[in-house]
C-alpha cells in the first residue's frame, strides 16, 4: 500500500530527475575538456533521440495529433535548443557559480508564470519557501564573492526563462499526452534543431577517449531521456505546476555532493549551509500550507 501511494506521487519522479540532471551536470564539466559546448549538446541529444525511438518502436507509441505539433516544437525549441545554446554561451564569460544563481531563479518564473497563466495560487508560507531556496543557492554560490556584471549574465537569464516557458509548455501537453509521450515528442524537436552542430561533433568525437564518451551516453540516456520522461510523469501527477519546479533548487546542493564522490572535490561551508537552507525552503513547501489546505478542504465538504 505505502508502495503504492509513493509510486503515484509526483515527488518520487522530481527527485529522480534531479538526482539525474545533477549527475549529468558533474559529467558535463568533466565532459567539456573534450568537446565545445554546442557539439557536446548536440550529441548528448543524438543518444537522447536514438534511446526514444527505441522505446517509441517498442511500445508502438502513438504520433501527436496536427494541432500539437507546433506546441512540441515550441517544447523542443526552449527546453533543449534555446536553453543548452544561452546557457553555453553564458557559460563562456560567467562562472558556473554565478549560472547558478540566475538559473535558481527557474522556478520562481515558473511559479509566477503559472501563477498568470494557470491561475496556480500558492500559500504565503510557499512564497516564503521560495525565497527561502533562493537564499540558499545565493548562499552557496554568493558567499565567496561576485564577480562583476558580464554580457553572459543576460544569456543565462535568456536560458532560465526558455527552461520556465517549457515548464509551462510540458504542464499544458501533459493533460492529452503521457509523460512518455510529451518528452520523446519534445526530445525529437530540439535534437532536430541541434543537428546543425552535428558535423563539427563528429570530428572532435574522433579525437575523443572512450571515458568522456560514456558520460555523454549517460547523459543521453538518464540526464536526457529518462530524466525528462520522468520530470513530465511529476508534472502529470502534481496538483500545481510550482510543486515540481520546486525542486530545482536542490540541483546546485545534490551536484556539489556528487562532485566530491566523483571528482573529490570537497564541498566547501558555504554548500553546505547553503544546502541546509534549501532543504529548510523545500520542507515548508511541501508542508507549510498543508494544513490550511486540508481545512479548506473540510469546508468545501461540509458546504456541499
Amino acid at each position: 500500500m505505502q508502495r503504492e501511494k509513493i509510486m503515484k506521487s509526483f515527488h518520487l519522479y522530481a527527485l529522480i530527475t534531479i538526482l539525474c540532471w545533477s549527475v549529468g551536470n558533474t559529467f558535463t564539466k568533466i565532459a567539456v575538456a573534450y568537446f565545445s559546448p554546442c557539439p557536446l549538446a548536440a550529441l548528448r541529444y543524438a543518444v537522447a533521440f536514438a534511446a526514444f525511438i527505441v522505446i517509441a518502436f517498442s511500445v508502438k507509441m502513438k504520433l501527436p495529433q496536427k494541432r500539437d505539433i507546433p506546441w512540441f516544437i515550441i517544447a523542443g525549441a526552449t527546453g533543449f535548443f534555446g536553453f543548452t545554446l544561452a546557457f553555453n554561451k553564458g557559460c563562456e564569460t560567467v562562472t558556473a557559480s554565478t549560472a547558478s544563481v540566475i538559473l535558481a531563479a527557474v522556478p520562481v518564473m515558473t511559479a509566477l508564470l503559472a501563477n498568470y497563466i494557470y491561475t496556480e495560487k500558492l500559500k504565503p508560507a510557499q512564497w516564503a519557501a521560495i525565497a527561502a531556496e533562493f537564499c540558499g543557492v545565493a548562499i552557496m554560490t554568493l558567499m565567496n564573492g561576485l564577480e562583476a556584471v558580464k554580457p553572459g549574465m543576460l544569456w543565462v537569464l535568456i536560458a532560465a526563462i526558455s527552461l520556465s516557458t517549457y515548464n509551462l509548455i510540458v504542464r499544458h501537453l501533459t493533460r492529452r499526452y503521457t509523460s512518455l509521450q510529451t518528452s520523446a515528442f519534445s526530445i525529437f524537436a530540439g535534437a532536430i534543431l541541434l543537428m546543425v552542430f552535428l558535423p563539427q561533433a563528429i570530428g572532435e568525437l574522433s579525437n575523443a577517449p572512450l571515458r568522456p564518451l560514456l558520460y555523454i551516453a549517460f547523459m543521453g540516456i538518464f540526464a536526457s531521456a529518462l530524466a525528462y520522461a520522468t520530470w513530465a510523469k511529476a508534472f502529470s501527477k502534481a496538483p500545481k505546476t510550482s510543486q515540481v519546479s520546486n525542486y530545482m533548487f536542490l540541483t546546485p546542493f545534490i551536484t556539489g555532493i556528487l562532485e566530491f564522490f566523483l571528482t573529490g572535490a570537497v564541498p566547501d561551508l558555504a554548500t553546505i549551509i547553503g544546502g541546509i537552507v534549501i532543504f529548510a525552503g523545500l520542507f515548508l513547501f511541501t508542508f507549510g500550507g498543508r494544513e490550511r489546505e486540508q481545512e479548506d478542504e473540510i469546508s468545501n465538504s461540509a458546504s456541499e
